[in-house]
């Protein structure tokens, strides 16, 4: 059920995409499919078990698709994430974040209670102390040990540290292990490889058995299989693409699910146009960029700077063939994920015709 605010303009079924009211990210519906049925068939081709993160997308329905399409559950980075999607039926859940403090802890065992398999990862005796404290006495929480393969965020530094904590989730009878899990940086399947083989070993060693090996990221997506360690990948920017896949050269243009229908509001000064899109829509994610997007069909045109609701675009390159005032632009946008999160609806589109518009369903919810 869609739930527009006061005033809000939505769109419906059968409405042009050129005549909807702006800024508003727009999803390619034959798009997205085909990027979930290429991922997937890689995935197949290579006996990985896929797990999509929703947090792209933050919608059951293209998560339902994904499942279909053969995903074995799905990724969620938080809690209230989680639990939209227990709502709406999926019952195998892995939480990739670190878990702290009463109130977290409280709604993760409510979570574990009802659904199939709930998974979360721990890099930190803390971690792992405070949920078994916790689920002792309660359904038992499958706990994967996350690894700092080289990406610098989160995770044990060492296969050795991996050990200390699986021995500890391996010891309590409040938890289970569930394996191993790394987010790498990209390029790096070599190394990761090597991490993982060590602490593969190690475990093997101990007597401890390790049910998967998660390995995971978007722009690390077609080298899953240089990680034969690896048994599960996890992706979440494939379902839609951004310019930063294209930069990675894992789509083209092409492939780009997701852009953002903006209007030329100003032609100011000779070489600069003013869009309705600033940082509230395009955000201010560079991903390494200088600028903040992509204009389809304008290529020589930089939109160099945004404030919260303007986008200034400069177009001295293409000055006169780009949209005049009232004209209409799409944006492929450098980080789709952030977008999806500053909107509360979803329009999805079919050769430039509406087909449906959605709620997204765990918008803001990050903790």
């Amino acid at each position: 059920m869609l739930h527009a605010r006061p005033h809000e303009m939505l769109p419906a079924p059968g409405d042009a995409v050129a005549h909807l009211s702006t800024p508003r990210p727009l999803i390619d519906e034959d798009r997205m499919r085909a990027n979930i049925t290429r991922v997937q068939a890689y995935a197949d081709q290579h006996g990985l078990a896929f797990r999509p993160h929703i947090k792209t997308h933050k919608l059951p329905s293209v998560a339902q698709l994904q499942v279909e399409a053969g995903a074995k559950g799905i990724n969620c980075q938080k809690i209230t994430e989680a639990e939209v999607f227990a709502d709406a039926g999926f019952g195998d859940i892995l939480i990739t974040f670190n878990i702290l403090g009463a109130e977290k802890l409280a709604r993760l065992a409510a979570l574990n209670d009802r659904i199939e398999k709930l998974s979360v990862v721990a890099d930190s005796l803390v971690t792992l102390e405070g949920l078994a404290v916790h689920f002792s006495n309660r359904k038992p929480l499958i706990v994967l040990v996350e690894c700092d393969t080289g990406a610098g965020r989160c995770g044990v530094q060492t296969p050795q540290e991996a050990l200390t904590l699986a021995r500890f989730i391996n010891g309590s009878s409040s938890l289970t292990f569930g394996g191993l899990l790394t987010y790498p940086k990209p390029g790096a399947a070599a190394e990761v490889q090597a991490w993982l083989a060590e602490a593969l070993a190690l475990l093997e060693s101990a007597g401890i058995a390790c049910p998967v090996v998660s390995h995971a990221g978007t722009p690390s997506l077609f080298e899953g299989h240089n990680v034969p360690a690896a048994t599960e990948y996890r992706a979440g920017t494939y379902v839609y693409n951004d310019r930063s896949m294209i930069r990675a050269g894992h789509c083209t243009e092409a492939d780009c699910a997701m852009t953002i229908l903006a209007t030329v509001v100003s032609r100011p000064a000779p070489g600069r146009a003013v869009i309705d899109a600033g940082v509230k829509t395009l955000t201010s994610d560079l991903l390494g960029f200088s600028d903040y997007g992509m204009v389809v069909g304008f290529p020589e045109a930089v939109i160099k700077a945004l404030s919260e609701e303007h986008g200034v675009i400069d177009i001295s390159a293409c000055n006169d063939t780009f949209p005049d005032i009232g004209g209409k632009i799409h944006v492929i946008p450098n980080h789709t994920c952030v977008v999806t999160n500053m909107f509360d609806t979803m329009v999805f589109h079919r050769d430039g015709v509406v087909t449906r518009v959605e709620d997204v369903a765990a918008r803001g919810l990050v903790w």
